[in-house]
Order: C-alpha cells, then sequence, then structure tokens
C-alpha cells in the first residue's frame, strides 16, 4: 500500500490492506521500537537516526510522517534557535506494544530455524 493511499480502494474494510500493510513496512515497527525501549518520553529525529544507521534520513522522515498519520506518534516542535522537533508515541501505539514484544519474541524464538529454512529451499548459484 502506498504511503499516500488513504484507503485501499478495492478493498476499503479489509484491516490487512489498510492497517497493518502500512505498520509492517521495513521500518515503522522498529521506529515504534526504539521510541518505546528509549527509556525517554520523546526523541528527536538524529537520535532516532542514530539507533537506525541503515535507514536513509529521507526514509525516516516518510516514516514518521506515515505514523504520525496514522495516528502511532507525536511531533511536537519547539520554537527555538535552532529549531527542536521531537517524537513520541500515543495510546494507540502504546496499546500494540504487547504485540510487538510477542512478535518480537516470536522472531528471536524461531529466527535460526528460519535462517536454516532459508538456506535449504534457497536454490545453489552455479
Amino acid at each position: 500500500m502506498k504511503r499516500s493511499t488513504v484507503q485501499d480502494a478495492m478493498f476499503p474494510g479489509c484491516p490487512v490492506r489498510n492497517v497493518l500493510a502500512r505498520i509492517c513496512d521495513k521500518w515503522a515497527l522498529l521506529v515504534i521500537y526504539i521510541l518505546d525501549r528509549s527509556g525517554k518520553e520523546s526523541m528527536r529525529f538524529m537520535e532516532l537516526k542514530q539507533q537506525m544507521p541503515d535507514i536513509s534520513q529521507r526514509m525516516l522522515t516518510m516514516t514518521l510522517r506515515t505514523l504520525e498519520e496514522d495516528g502511532y506518534i507525536t511531533r511536537t516542535i519547539f520554537s527555538e534557535i535552532p529549531p527542536r522537533v521531537e517524537y513520541a508515541l500515543t495510546e494507540r501505539a502504546k496499546s500494540l506494544q504487547p504485540i510487538l514484544d510477542s512478535l518480537l519474541q516470536w522472531s528471536v524464538d524461531n529466527m535460526d530455524d528460519i535462517m536454516c529454512d532459508r538456506k535449504k529451499n534457497t536454490p545453489v548459484k552455479d
């Protein structure tokens, strides 16, 4: 689902296409995880970026905008010089944490077996 899509036109009532597609992309869950585990009420953009060195600045910006649009994070701009912007989890994102924690634990518990299966089922290149 495109980040700019508000609702899937063909399947407007489908939660997978309308909710999970946006939150289960490569970066969104990681941003929520980092904000939750930071031990702070909020984090600045560069703090998030430092925790995710393999994400581009543009992609982090897009991910934060999407999470804000969907009500998972808040963005607070402080009138200072230089300007300061902080991101924090909303109650909606906090209610997702037990599910995310379970998913992460499942991933840890199953990663080795999944990696073995991937190697076993990947064709060998000559």
